[in-house]
């Protein structure tokens, strides 16, 4: 039925010959080695620096944001955002409404909620914040607007000074203000 007829074998062609790879030292490698993305990927390359995380200015968060990354927010965030050792900056298109843990906080936009920083505090020209100000360096630009109190804590100093000053309570100072556009450092 199927034939005493012998099934076809394709004819052989030989395989191309593959060019030996050159050696390392034959073509040095000179500038910046990026990482790319594949091209059908959605999302963008990332480094091992970490680079800055984004928010977009349509997107609205309801919740708690931690991470271990500096983060850039142009959206609408409620709750809590907690960065610890990282940056956070508010563009100028955020609406946050939360309290804020981070090392430092740079408020172009506008944010309701208190903002603890463990270096440093800027409000910039057209940024906007109501609540209250923690941090060790604060610096509101001409034209910003700062309602709260601002509390500035050199605990974190504390450890490169000698034995003799630890028997000694931290440098605080409160100010309590309603409306700001002086810089202060």
């Amino acid at each position: 039925m199927w034939g005493d007829k012998k099934p076809e074998t394709p004819a052989k062609t030989p395989l191309p010959q593959q060019s030996k790879p050159s050696t390392p030292s034959a073509t040095p490698i000179t500038g910046e080695v990026k990482t790319m993305a594949p091209l059908d990927s959605p999302y963008p390359a990332t480094t091992s620096s970490g680079g800055t995380a984004r928010l977009g200015a349509s997107l609205h968060v309801k919740g708690e944001i931690t991470g271990n990354e500096d983060l850039a927010i142009d959206g609408t965030v409620e709750g809590l955002v907690h960065l610890e050792d990282r940056k956070l900056t508010i563009g100028a298109s955020a609406k946050v409404t939360a309290d804020i843990i981070a090392r430092e906080v740079a408020v172009f936009g506008n944010v309701k909620g208190n903002l603890r920083a463990r270096d440093r505090i800027e409000i910039k020209k057209d940024g906007s914040v109501v609540g209250d100000l923690t941090t060790a360096r604060i610096m509101i630009e001409d034209g910003a607007y700062f309602k709260g109190s601002i509390e500035i804590d050199k605990t974190g100093d504390a450890s490169s000074s000698s034995d003799n000053d630890l028997d000694k309570p931290a440098y605080t100072r409160t100010v309590r203000t309603t409306s700001s556009t002086a810089s202060s450092d």
